[in-house]
């Protein structure tokens, strides 16, 4: 599974490897529409759902590349919402980073603080050149994420069966966005 990636901490979060513990908490927060309403997925057949997270849980992704959970560290039993590394589309060979956070994570700044973790591993750790997002073009949140991580708009693009904005940051953007 998720044995090899590292856990990070953050001034508020503990953001660890996702595991089969949190399947239940996944779940629950893929079942809120508002959550995925923006994200191609099985929401709505309860089996495939169930299929395609076991199957993304336990899938190894390559060297520090997977899902990560995110928990507060006053509370850390308090599950947040998830962030990933991985091949784009799950296939690559681009790297893909993206957050999903439960509703009553949103607007607390939980999202960039656990993606900006995750950028330094996938520079500093991993060694990537580049990583890529896609967003939904109504998802305004995601995409103040992501340019809040550094990341940059490069244009429209297609991800699942609709458009989507499509963010990069490359290996000395996130130098640039380090030196600051």
């Amino acid at each position: 599974m998720s044995d090899a990636l590292p856990t990070f901490e953050t001034d508020r979060l503990l953001i660890r490897p996702r595991t089969m513990a949190d399947y239940e908490a996944c779940l629950a927060m893929d079942r809120d529409p508002l959550v995925t309403q923006f994200i191609d997925g099985p929401w709505h057949d309860a089996k495939a759902h169930e299929r395609f997270l076991r199957e993304r849980i336990e899938t190894l992704f390559g060297d520090g590349l997977g899902y990560w959970s995110i928990f507060p560290k006053d509370s850390p039993m308090r599950f947040l919402g998830w962030v990933l590394l991985i091949p784009h589309d799950a296939v690559g060979p681009e790297i893909e980073i993206g957050w999903r956070l439960c509703r009553d994570a949103w607007g607390y700044g939980y999202a960039s603080e656990a993606a900006g973790a995750v950028v330094e591993h996938a520079f500093r750790g991993v060694g990537l050149e580049k990583i890529v997002a896609d967003i939904h073009p109504g998802n305004a949140a995601s995409m103040k994420v992501a340019e809040k991580i550094g990341m940059k708009f490069v244009g429209v693009g297609e991800h699942g069966d609709g458009p989507c904005e499509s963010y990069a940051m490359g290996f000395e953007d996130f130098l640039r966005g380090s030196e600051r």
